[in-house]
């Protein structure tokens, strides 16, 4: 059985009114219907984003978030196919950003793809598209409960542009420096959660935070129910996110599903196990959640990498994807994250910064833990079992790789940062982009600011009666002293529930 080869003449793949396109992958089939069906379950990914951080806000400005995750997607679509795809992905990429060679999707079909021959291009492309999708929406987390909902979308475009598609490309395109330094990272540790968490805290940082009459911003989610669903569709779509950047359908890719299982696991077992401490023997189910949440961040840079770029090939003359740490190594790499994050619970408070969705929590500090612990344990007795693949890390006697994992994290979070503030604060004095909403929208909540005859809840509770005004409702759910119709609009004004 012949693997395809790509051929500079042909770089489409071969025109389907002359020659069956198809046949180049006979009896080769599965490896990229397994790698298209873990972008189908990859998108989930990005709603279950929207229902987590829709029942961390507040109810008054929860609509917006679910409305985002949605917008979002559609956004990154355009902008991957417009040249997203070739600023990442181009075969002439330089060291740092890809060129035009596949603008608006051209010659993106039948070809092997860059990263691996056993995959036609257009399917890599989709499943690298879901990719960029959900690491701008983790990015909007930033703007949560204050963020106007148009320039966030313009800063979507922007940041998918100048941000997300020059760091993936360090990363993941053969000829990107971080790609030969090389450091390990396949899967996303640095593209998509190192960077996706400083970028979340640089919109927080430019905002400014909440504005509030009273007490200070409630820290707990609004609604636990969308809390744990959104884990569920995130776990779930992880399964693709990682087993899917083997690139093929081999016992590998199972690996890494297993391993991201695992990590998923130990990780709200470390988190559980803090919360149980710190809160006298009481449990949190969204402690539980952002603990899967941390785990499965960890273990993203330490799963499986695809050596099947340019140049390379599979069987004989070809190089398949290679483990870089165990199963035991998973499940303390993913216990260790959670317990790390999760004891940086007040970092927005240490920094000043009102990041309260725990962006860059969970994805800033997540990835950094998981990319370092990646270059700790990094073993060539996992990554040669493709036969000839080392890939040794600190526990292999290889120090030198985590110096590696260092300079990427150091790269891509000053990188990440600098740039997402210039984008906010140029995109803050543009006229007509102001990026937050005004004091009164912002307490009284976004949702009834920013959409037409749609909150979340029973709708009553939200619409004037006898003259009253919204809010009562917040006073009539809280346990304790029986409210007040006065105390009931007061708590309204301030909490926007």
């Amino acid at each position: 059985m012949s693997t395809p080869v790509y051929n500079a003449s042909e770089p489409n793949g071969g025109n389907p009114k002359e020659v069956n396109v198809n046949a180049q992958y006979a009896g080769l089939e599965f490896h990229y219907t397994y790698l298209a069906f873990c972008a189908f379950i990859v998108w989930l990914i990005i709603p279950g984003i929207g229902f987590v951080y829709g029942g961390l806000a507040r109810r008054k400005s929860a609509l917006a978030l679910l409305f985002q995750s949605l917008m979002v997607a559609s956004i990154t679509t355009f902008q991957w196919m417009f040249w997203g795809y070739s600023l990442t992905y181009s075969r002439s990429a330089g060291p740092f950003i890809g060129d035009l060679a596949n603008f608006a999707m051209k010659n993106v079909t039948a070809a092997p793809s860059v990263a691996s021959p056993l995959i036609p291009e257009i399917v890599f492309c989709l499943y690298q598209m879901m990719f960029c999708a959900c690491t701008v929406q983790i990015v909007i987390g930033g703007s949560f409960e204050r963020g106007r909902i148009v320039p966030s979308l313009v800063f979507a475009f922007i940041w998918a542009t100048i941000v997300y598609c020059p760091i993936a490309s360090w990363d993941w395109n053969p000829n990107g420096w971080l790609f030969k330094l090389p450091s390990l990272d396949y899967a996303g540790g640095g593209p998509v959660h190192i960077s996706s968490g400083w970028a979340a805290l640089a919109y927080a940082f430019v905002l400014g935070k909440r504005k509030t009459i009273g007490a200070k911003p409630s820290k707990k989610a609004h609604n636990t129910t969308l809390v744990f669903l959104g884990t569920v569709f995130i776990w779930f779509g992880w399964f693709g996110f990682n087993g899917g950047s083997a690139l093929n359908g081999t016992i590998r890719a199972m690996m890494a599903a297993f391993n991201t299982n695992t990590a998923a696991s130990t990780g709200a077992i470390g988190w559980v196990l803090v919360d149980y401490v710190k809160h006298g023997r009481k449990f949190s189910v969204v402690g539980a959640c952002e603990g899967v949440i941390a785990g499965l961040v960890g273990i993203t840079p330490g799963m499986l990498e695809s050596q099947g770029f340019i140049g390379a090939h599979i069987d004989e003359d070809a190089r398949a994807a290679a483990g870089y740490v165990s199963v035991w190594a998973a499940a303390l790499i993913g216990f260790l994250t959670a317990i790390g994050v999760s004891l940086c619970q007040n970092i927005g408070d240490w920094v000043g910064v009102d990041e309260g969705l725990d962006v860059f929590k969970l994805h800033g500090i997540g990835g950094i833990l998981g990319s370092f612990l990646t270059g700790v344990f990094a073993s060539s007795s996992v990554s040669m079992l493709d036969g000839f693949t080392p890939a040794p890390g600190a526990i292999d006697g290889n120090g030198m790789q985590i110096a590696k994992q260092l300079a990427e994290i150091a790269a891509i979070s000053s990188y990440s940062f600098i740039v997402s503030s210039v984008i906010l604060f140029t995109l803050k004095y543009i006229p007509g982009m102001h990026l937050r909403v005004t004091e009164e929208v912002e307490l009284s909540g976004l949702d009834m600011d920013q959409f037409f005859d749609e909150q979340i809840g029973d709708r009553t509770i939200f619409e004037p009666t006898d003259g009253l005004i919204r809010g009562i409702s917040t006073s009539i759910s809280t346990p304790g002293t029986p409210p007040t119709i006065a105390d009931g609009v007061k708590e309204g004004q301030a909490n926007g529930a």
